[in-house]
């Protein structure tokens, strides 16, 4: 495939041009490994590497053009120069038009905040394909172009990955598409380029402290996906949620809530909740779901506003609500033959903990114990691991820490920032058990009938990751292994 230069940067904020941008081009690349005879380079300054210190390599290599920002001191006479304001962003327009605009083809709906987005995206994804449509999914568990599974490797790919896998959405003839906008992605520009039908915010607490610095970076990350969408867009935010109308506040699309405690556009309340499900009643009528808890009864709000948005029938997305199932490693729920439950869930930031802890209790009330099994990740935000081991404690009758994915820290030395967050009485309910196998296991030997262990953090992860290399490790497995046993010692 070729394409001139001048129609691929038909769409960036160009502030000069040096060279013949009448010239085609072979290949669209901002990794200069990848760069072959004939290619565009666009130059990007990322969090590590800066692109342009890569331009004389690519030319080398025979690149027809190169997308920066600074001019480099010496030009080369056969290759065109073009300087847009921000190449982050230029690549986004580029990466679209290289791959024919696809998502100008679809109805593409982005769902971001700090939790739920998978679920909300996922769920999306399977509604739109009960109602007899092909769709895609690009998500944090793994990629769908209609039914083929491409596995993921971030929650938001980069910008000539996403325009490649909605083209080939496209090409096999999806109508819908549904992806997670991180907050990294918003950020790095990401998202640029491509045409949303719809945008739902879920919600935001403290997260990716680590990238951002600040909660209000962080917002603002959030908020510049809400800044980007066109008239013709809907935006779809959690009423109840403070930062929810702060989205609303410069987006051109139209502006629609959801509520579980005041008037929004789409209203919902939960009537009954169970461990296995919830009787919910969304915009006056009554619906039983395979889900548990408020933070799932959002989920699902969001999930039948957008349906609707997207002009589904509401009575076939009633129907379609009742035979939804959760995501992988979201509130998984697993039952012992011992008569305890084990819920693998992906909760990893305080506020997602105190969902899921809130949520149990609602149910069990004081029927059963707590027990809760939770680590934290290394190399990230520091400052939550205290509040997330404090959260835990105050909701749980015991409380084991363990590791999460360490990375490069020692895993002894995470638990030490968690424990900083106990006081006395929670320590006495507090176990360290640096092994997550044996930590989980050991929650199993406390559980009686009636209890609930809740293991959080990994959730869908089948990895731990440490000292840079992801070895097995899936903790639904592990449950299972451990149930196995329990058969065996009961015959």
């Amino acid at each position: 495939m070729e394409k001139n230069i001048c129609s691929l940067i038909s769409s960036c904020r160009v502030i000069s041009v040096h060279g013949d941008v009448s010239l085609s081009v072979t290949g669209v690349e901002s990794d200069s490994r990848k760069v072959e005879p004939g290619s565009m380079f666009i130059a990007v300054k990322g969090t590590a590497v800066d692109g342009h210190s890569f331009i004389p390599q690519v030319i080398e290599k025979g690149a027809r053009a190169i997308v920066c920002s600074t001019l480099p001191d010496t030009l080369n006479p056969d290759v065109c120069y073009v300087v847009v304001d921000n190449t982050a962003s230029a690549l986004g327009y580029i990466a679209s038009e290289w791959y024919g605009n696809p998502s100008h083809e679809l109805h593409l709906v982005g769902v971001t905040g700090t939790n739920g987005k998978t679920t909300s995206a996922t769920l999306l994804y399977e509604m739109a394909r009960m109602m007899g449509y092909k769709a895609g999914l690009l998500s944090t568990v793994c990629n769908y172009v209609d039914t083929t599974a491409i596995p993921a490797t971030q929650t938001t790919p980069d910008q000539l990955t996403i325009n490649r896998l909605l083209h080939q959405m496209v090409e096999c003839g999806c109508k819908y598409a549904f992806m997670e906008v991180s907050s990294h992605a918003a950020d790095q520009c990401r998202i640029d380029g491509l045409r949303f039908e719809g945008a739902i915010f879920t919600n935001l607490t403290r997260d990716h402290l680590d990238y951002h610095k600040t909660v209000d970076a962080y917002l603002k990350a959030k908020k510049r996906f809400f800044d980007l969408l066109p008239a013709s867009a809907f935006a779809l935010v959690n009423a109840d949620d403070k930062a929810g109308l702060v989205m609303l506040q410069n987006t051109a699309a139209r502006r629609l809530t959801y509520s579980l405690r005041n008037n929004a556009d789409f209203r919902g309340r939960i009537i009954e909740s169970r461990l296995d499900g919830t009787l919910l009643q969304l915009n006056g009528r009554d619906v039983e779901v395979m889900f548990t808890g408020g933070f799932n009864a959002y989920n699902l709000l969001d999930v039948y506003g957008a349906s609707i948005l997207l002009g589904f029938d509401p009575e076939k997305v009633l129907v379609c609500m009742s035979r939804l199932v959760p995501v992988a490693g979201r509130f998984q729920t697993l039952h012992s033959p011992k008569g305890y439950t084990a819920i693998v869930d992906y909760a990893h930031t305080p506020d997602a903990l105190v969902n899921v802890l809130d949520s149990i209790r609602e149910v069990i009330r004081n029927r059963g114990n707590i027990i809760t099994v939770v680590g934290a990740g290394g190399n990230r935000d520091k400052g939550k691991r205290p509040i997330m081991a404090k959260e835990a404690a105050l909701r749980s009758d015991r409380l084991i820490l363990t590791s999460d994915n360490p990375r490069f820290e020692e895993p002894d030395d995470i638990l030490h920032d968690m424990e900083q967050g106990l006081d006395a009485t929670m320590a006495a309910r507090t176990l360290k058990i640096a092994d997550r196998r044996e930590a989980i296991k050991v929650a199993t030997q406390f559980a009686g009938k009636g209890d609930v262990i809740l293991i959080a953090g990994k959730g869908h992860e089948d990895y731990q990751e440490i000292k840079g290399v992801k070895h097995h490790f899936d903790d639904k497995e592990e449950v299972e292994a451990i149930f196995r046993t329990e058969i065996v010692q009961q015959q």
